[in-house]
């Protein structure tokens, strides 16, 4: 397997992610095409909705549950990104990995009682998920020099617990950045414990299939800088 190195990437960015192009889903109709964005619904709603339309995933059937979030969004643009607006709702996922990707940085879950990807809801400060997904890694993970890379990398929709009282699903929507190893983390109110953990070692108690999506979000991260 070829070395990576997201080193070039390494320089002051805090915006929005990337957005590759936009094209036109079948059976959504949010006014897409060249030069045309959504334009129908709240700010948050629409942007969502333009990078998800955006997004060419690689497989992994992402492309049709990528159909269903627009879908979703689509139908209740008003709490939809809203925690408190209903049971279901879009949260916003932050992996961020050392330059060369062999490690993730993962927080011990109050809450869930596992180790997992930094994230969170969106709250009504952010100006997009994206946004949401990089402030979470910040304050979860207590390191402030993270850098965005890729657009999105994945789309999880899954069932919570009986630790999680408001909540029953969360459509969360997966982003990358990356740090250096040696800017050490912190934890926040959120988590027990924060550490880097080799993306071939995982923790022995982590959600269902999270090593997949690990791997998933990694071949992402590879394939959309091979497309730059």
């Amino acid at each position: 397997m070829r070395s990576f190195c997201l080193n070039r990437h390494w320089k002051q960015v805090d915006q929005p992610f990337r957005v590759g192009f936009v094209s036109r889903r079948a059976g959504v109709s949010v006014g897409w095409g060249h030069g045309q964005r959504c334009t129908y619904l709240p700010g948050r709603s629409c942007r969502l909705i333009d990078t998800l339309n955006a997004w060419e995933p690689l497989g992994y059937n992402q492309g049709a549950l990528r159909d269903e979030y627009v879908a979703f969004v689509g139908a209740s643009p008003g709490s939809a990104l809203d925690r408190d607006g209903s049971a279901e709702h879009v949260t916003a996922s932050c992996f961020v990995f050392t330059p060369d990707l062999d490690q993730v940085l993962l927080c011990f879950h109050k809450k869930g009682r596992f180790w997992v990807q930094l994230g969170g809801h969106v709250e009504a400060t952010d100006t997009s998920v994206a946004s949401a997904a990089l402030r979470e890694a910040r304050e979860e993970g207590g390191i402030n020099d993270i850098r965005p890379v890729g657009a999105i990398l994945d789309v999880d929709r899954h069932a919570l617990g009986v630790g999680f009282t408001r909540c029953s699903v969360h459509w969360d929507v997966g982003f990358g950045a990356i740090a250096r190893t040696d800017l050490a983390p912190s934890t926040s109110g959120e988590s027990e414990d924060v550490a880097w953990w080799p993306v071939t070692e995982l923790p022995d108690n982590v959600p269902v299939n999270f090593g997949h999506r690990i791997q998933r979000i990694l071949d992402e991260i590879r394939h959309q800088s091979d497309v730059d």
